[in-house]
């Protein structure tokens, strides 16, 4: 033994040496790289940065010791053979160890992203066991190759299956990619306002694998896949703005006609009857005319007018009633007061009245009013705004000019709310100071709505 290892001592310290060598060079390689990487990593601030540098970390050295191991056979004085096949077993050996790492990586990069994907388990552990499928059947391959066995027929059969299972699975990997780009790229987190390019707006609720989740202020669900929300225009607003102490809940009003069998042929007659009906009649011949014949305003303002107008021919007196502002009595009683007040001012000067043709005569109708909740909530100026988009005529009426009479405060439910619940001054003041008899409700609803974007930006 002694005298072979003296006759073979060259050909076993060369091998030797070199193994060594690649000892050291693979201990400092891999001190040196990966501080490297720890300092580009504290730069990036990748979540996955751990995972990576504890799972690569040990195998690296492995690695590099197996490829200082095949150097030093092919140094040695190995035969060809057994340098070939010594060759083949260290790269088998490479194959498993690099496949077995990168399996393990991808899993546990996968239940990361999954996590904050809030994937259900289902799916999360079909798609790990794909991906421990695919690598597996990718190192075969390669284990296949380095040992020169024919792997030509069994690569043509695995890509068509996999052709195939893409084809089919298409929309689900591109919401799953898709969704993982929202997340990883910090484009739209949850309790974000967005408006998509379709008309869809409201607070993101949820961010899944699939799809994502926006609550409208209806209190509907809009659900929107990942794939169609990358590729649309989305207009996201991160800059939190004052949440309400209270909600403001849209609610809107329906009136039901009720005769009263009550009419008047000329303005005493008129005036005798209006002393005495409901405030109900008074209100549906004002504010209700008002709000059925919106696209008529400016004039006239109320059907007292139009009637006077109209049938009794009596134009200067239908201008005064028109003149008056309905909207700037608090109670009905006292409108009804200053209504009946110019008629019978225009009465004390006239000598001779005029009488409406028969079937022209003014009838008096009760209006049976009826509140309902819609199921529009605000609990900030952007959800308010995106509300007064959507609500009916009815309801703006019923914000803006029926508050009046429910509150006798002179002034709307929005500029009531806005201040007291938003502390919103300045644009309370703005919308209670505008005169309807300038606008249609339409016209309203506008300029109310540029008011408050216009503080929103």
């Amino acid at each position: 033994m002694i005298e072979w290892i003296i006759e073979n001592w060259l050909s076993i310290t060369v091998p030797t040496v070199v193994f060594l060598a690649f000892f050291v060079v693979a201990v400092w390689v891999r001190r040196t790289f990966f501080n490297y990487l720890n300092r580009v990593f504290a730069k990036i601030k990748w979540e996955g940065s751990e995972i990576l540098l504890q799972t690569v970390k040990t195998p690296f050295f492995r690695w590099c010791l197996i490829f200082g191991a095949y150097i030093a056979i092919q140094v040695s004085t190995l035969s060809p053979d057994g340098k070939v096949l010594t060759g083949r077993t260290l790269g088998s050996i490479f194959v498993i160890s690099l496949t077995w790492t990168v399996i393990g990586l991808t899993e546990k990069l996968l239940h990361l992203y999954a996590g904050r994907l809030k994937m259900p388990a289902l799916p999360t552990t079909l798609i790990i066991n794909t991906v421990r499928i695919s690598f597996v059947v990718v190192g075969v391959l390669i284990l296949l190759d380095v040992w020169a066995v024919f792997t030509t027929p069994l690569v043509l059969v695995l890509t068509i299956g996999l052709l195939v299972t893409v084809l089919v699975s298409r929309e689900e990997i591109l919401n799953i990619f898709s969704g993982l780009r929202l997340v990883h790229g910090d484009l739209i987190k949850t309790g974000d306002y967005i408006k998509l390019e379709s008309g869809e707006e409201g607070y993101v609720s949820d961010i899944t694998w699939r799809n994502i989740r926006i609550k409208a202020t209806d209190d509907r669900i809009i659900i929107v896949p990942n794939n169609k929300l990358a590729k649309t225009t989305v207009a996201a607003y991160r800059e939190p703005l004052r949440q309400a102490t209270q909600p403001f809940r849209f609610s809107t009003r329906l009136h039901i006609k009720e005769l009263t069998g009550l009419k008047a042929k000329n303005l005493s007659e008129l005036v005798n009857i209006l002393k005495d009906v409901p405030d109900s009649v008074v209100y549906y011949h004002t504010h209700n005319f008002i709000e059925e014949y919106q696209y008529l305003i400016p004039q006239p303002a109320n059907e007292f007018a139009l009637w006077v107008g109209d049938v009794i021919g009596d134009e200067i007196l239908a201008e005064k009633l028109s003149n008056i502002d309905t909207f700037e009595f608090s109670t009905i009683g006292k409108l009804r007061e200053r209504i009946i007040a110019v008629i019978n001012d225009w009465l004390s000067t006239r000598g001779e009245e005029r009488t409406a043709f028969k079937g022209r005569e003014f009838h008096f109708i009760k209006s049976v009013s009826v509140v309902l909740t819609t199921s529009y909530i605000a609990r900030d100026l952007r959800e308010f705004v995106e509300s007064l988009r959507n609500v009916s005529i009815n309801s703006l009426y019923f914000h803006i000019f029926e508050s009046r009479l429910r509150l006798h405060r002179g002034v709307n439910d929005f500029s009531i709310w806005l201040q007291d619940s938003l502390d919103e001054r300045e644009l309370a003041d703005e919308i209670a100071a505008l005169d309807p008899y300038n606008y249609t409700i339409e016209g309203l609803r506008s300029l109310i709505i540029q008011l408050i974007e216009k503080r929103i930006k």
